[in-house]
């Protein structure tokens, strides 16, 4: 209404310079993002020192670790000064155009004020009008740079956010308790990780666990044991073939109720909380009463030494079960697994980390767990799966033996060579201490 003139080049100019800063803050997105990034890296090189001081301590690597966080946080201050210098380019050629555009207003409406088209009145009320939308865009430049920071740290949190998981946390079918038998099936089973799709860890593996009976998985290391256990708790899917719980296919079965009131898994290094031993133990039931907490620890063998400590079961366990021996430790994670009284039992190296002594009591919680229950046991120290009801030999993803422990010796197969490799791997046992008899004179 003022100036036409005066509004098309405010119309010409501004997309202009919005063009440009929309490149420019581009830029500044990327760049700043790689900074997240970057400080991402050299806090998990921070944590990773700190999570594993014993072993960095152990090695006298203290000084590797401080030069590897140096050189990582040096790469950070490099990356936030060159976002630095971006923010501080942006907007001071915002400032300077804006200021650009003011005394272009000024000189071409002197122009036009000379030349009698415009009033000198109605220029300041332009110039005016124009220096306020001016000034906003001025501080919007300003904000634009905490923006870039709070997108750029805020996109990793989104991208996680919007990620959905291959397998849902719940929702299926779920069988009702009195009609559990405990019987698994392994459907001629192909599968492969995610992260390796063209390596195929199982190969049309076949194998069935009988409802009440203990199923002993041995083989060497990378035989495809462990994946095994993966798929019964279905942590993945099979690629091809399918995982059946008496006669339903667990692609079909609630995760939730599957994991929460079917499925107990005792693994090698048992992880606990930072809180009581109480609430540990009950993390496997939530709303397990004070009385099934005590029978669990009970069948777990773990009752005794809890009552030996001056609070019991209020006993804080520290930070991962800092404060509590390996044997400890696991028979917690045993009444843990036990007070929901699970239809199948997984056993993942429960004793490979124990001493004789600890292995021998875990070993006995163990039995009776076991006790009534499918049980899956992932073994290397072949003596612990004498007792199993069938014992199944892998190697390279695929069944070679299945059989008795007596069975398996006689055909003289892979067991046997396994059987025989560990005896001579074995320490030879300790002489008795006693007073050494000496040589007689002839």
């Amino acid at each position: 209404m003022l100036s036409t003139r005066l509004t098309l080049l405010l119309m010409v100019a501004t997309p202009a310079l919005m063009g440009v800063g929309t490149l420019m803050g581009s830029a500044l997105r990327k760049l700043s993002r790689q900074c997240q990034e970057q400080i991402a890296r050299a806090t998990g090189v921070a944590d990773e020192a700190l999570g594993n001081v014993r072993t960095v301590r152990a090695f006298a690597m203290e000084q590797r670790e401080e030069e590897r966080y140096r050189a990582e946080l040096e790469e950070s201050r490099c990356k936030a000064e060159e976002l630095g210098r971006g923010i501080a380019l942006f907007q001071g050629l915002s400032n300077i155009a804006f200021n650009c555009m003011i005394l272009g207003t000024l000189f071409i409406g002197g122009s036009l004020v000379a030349g009698q088209q415009l009033t000198g009145g109605d220029l300041m009320s332009f110039l005016v009008a124009s220096q306020t939308v001016q000034r906003s865009m001025a501080n919007l430049s300003v904000l634009f740079g905490q923006v870039v920071r709070g997108l750029s740290a805020g996109t990793r949190v989104f991208e996680y956010m919007t990620l959905s998981p291959c397998i849902p946390l719940s929702g299926g079918s779920c069988v009702p308790r009195e009609c559990l038998r405990g019987s698994v099936t392994f459907h001629h089973v192909c599968f492969s990780y995610p992260s390796r799709p063209g390596f195929q860890v199982l190969k049309d593996f076949t194998l069935t666990l009988p409802p009440g009976k203990i199923v002993a998985l041995v083989g060497q290391s990378g035989g495809g044991k462990t994946t095994v256990a993966s798929l019964l708790e279905r942590f993945y899917d099979p690629t091809a073939g399918m995982v059946m719980l008496d006669g339903w296919d667990l692609r079909s079965l609630d995760p939730s109720w599957l994991r929460g009131q079917v499925i107990g898994f005792i693994s090698q290094e048992p992880v606990l909380f930072g809180t009581t031993i109480m609430e540990n133990i009950r993390f496997g039931k939530l709303d397990a009463t004070d009385e099934e907490v005590y029978t669990a620890a009970r069948e777990a063998n773990a009752h005794e030494f809890i009552t030996s400590f001056p609070q019991g079961y209020n006993t804080m366990v520290g930070e991962r079960g800092a404060t509590l021996s390996g044997g400890q430790k696991q028979r917690l994670a045993i009444a843990r697994a036990l007070i929901k009284q699970p239809t199948v039992l997984i056993l993942d190296e429960a004793t490979s980390a124990l001493d004789a002594e600890s292995e021998q009591v875990v070993q006995e919680a163990l039995d009776r767990a076991s006790t009534g229950r499918t049980v899956l046991v992932i073994a290397h120290r072949l003596s612990t799966v004498r007792g199993a009801h069938h014992i199944v030999v892998m190697a390279q993803g695929h069944v070679c033996e299945v059989g008795t422990h007596e069975e398996l010796l006689k055909k003289g197969g892979l067991y046997a060579e396994l059987i025989h490799r560990q005896a001579l791997e074995a320490p030879p046992p300790e002489a008795p201490k006693g007073p050494r008899n000496r040589p007689v004179r002839s």
